[in-house]
């Protein structure tokens, strides 16, 4: 088929800019999808066709940073009300409340979910041990500007952070030590860590960067045609996306650095990106409230996404990546069901 047009799908139900995205493993009942946004309001929506699951109530200011465990049965959230909240992603309800004395922007769980990295204004990552979180287990200081974004590596040994110090840096998990820094003459606005936990994409100003995640060597940088706020690299580390300042999504391949494809779909700069867990679509989040899902590979069948050939009915050369159905504004929040992540499908024509 030929001059095919991505057809986003868009996820409506923020009443505020989204600020942060993550996606969870692929489970039993398919991948599921959170949200972060300034209205307060985590989102759970089923990954592959943005569908509303629900919502988490309990916070009392913007939510900066949130996070879904491997097997999509706990959510955390990170916000302004100075708390990291943990809630059970079947039923909704809250779980933990863990005061912080500033802004917490960042939280993201272990390996095996047991334990919390958080970091916030306070310029500190923290480690909480979720059987008994009354007290961090471990601080790690050095920071000299509010924390952006901290993740565990994979093995949960390292912690990796970065700041508004325009410094990334890397932590042991049994010292508490500083391992190694990387200093970027501007803020590294965001950090992500590859599925495999071996490379690091890490955006500031126009240069979106890729380095080995155990030793911080660089592997490789490529400038992008704007002001990036996020980027997310393909599970098969081909390509890489990217969205910032300009509205734009692009799509560029890794090894080559070439421009692929881009997209106007936002109303607002593009906050965050991430990849499916199986690479075939990429979520944004943006200034103007919403997330929308992207295909890798515009045109094929996947979720809610149809492949239309219209040259079989117009006589044209032209195809489009037909959407079913979109997913709805948000209802009221997730309800006391514990069968209300294993129950639901969606289901395409």
């Amino acid at each position: 088929m030929a001059n095919l047009r991505q057809t986003p799908l868009t996820c409506s139900g923020h009443t505020r800019p989204v600020v942060h995205l993550a996606f969870s493993d692929i489970t039993e009942s398919s991948y599921f999808l959170i949200s972060a946004s300034k209205d307060g309001k985590p989102m759970l929506r089923q990954g592959d066709t943005g569908d509303w699951i629900g919502t988490f109530e309990g916070h009392k200011g913007a939510v900066w940073g949130v996070a879904i465990n491997k097997e999509a049965t706990r959510a955390a959230s990170g916000a302004a009300d100075f708390n990291a909240k943990i809630w059970d992603a079947v039923s909704g309800g809250e779980l933990q409340s863990i005061p912080h004395k500033h802004i917490v922007k960042s939280v993201h769980f272990s390996n095996d979910s047991t334990h919390l990295a958080t970091g916030s204004n306070e310029k500190l990552i923290r480690i909480w041990d979720l059987h008994k979180p009354d007290t961090p287990i471990l601080e790690f200081s050095g920071h000299s500007g509010c924390i952006k974004q901290a993740y565990y590596l994979r093995d949960d040994s390292r912690v990796v952070s970065c700041s508004d110090d325009k410094t990334l840096r890397l932590w042991d998990v049994k010292s508490g030590q500083e391992i190694d820094k990387l200093e970027f003459t501007m803020v590294p606005n965001s950090v992500e860590v590859s599925q495999d936990g071996q490379i690091l994409t890490v955006t500031a100003g126009s240069t979106v960067s890729f380095w080995q995640a155990e030793t911080l060597t660089k592997i490789k940088e490529w400038k992008v045609p704007t002001v990036v706020y996020s980027a997310s690299l393909h599970p098969d580390k081909e390509v890489f996306v990217c969205g910032g300042d300009d509205l734009r999504m692009y799509k560029f391949d890794y090894n080559t650095g070439a421009e692929l494809e881009s997209f106007k779909g936002h109303f607002g700069p593009v906050h965050c990106v991430r990849f499916s867990p199986d690479g075939e679509l990429y979520a944004s989040g943006s200034e103007d409230g919403t997330l929308r899902l992207w295909q890798t590979t515009i045109g094929k069948t996947y979720g809610l996404w149809k492949c239309v050939d219209n040259s079989t009915t117009n006589n044209t050369n032209n195809a489009t990546a037909g959407i079913d159905a979109l997913s709805s504004s948000a209802a009221p929040p997730l309800q006391n069901n514990t069968t209300t992540i294993n129950l639901h499908e969606v289901v395409a024509n």
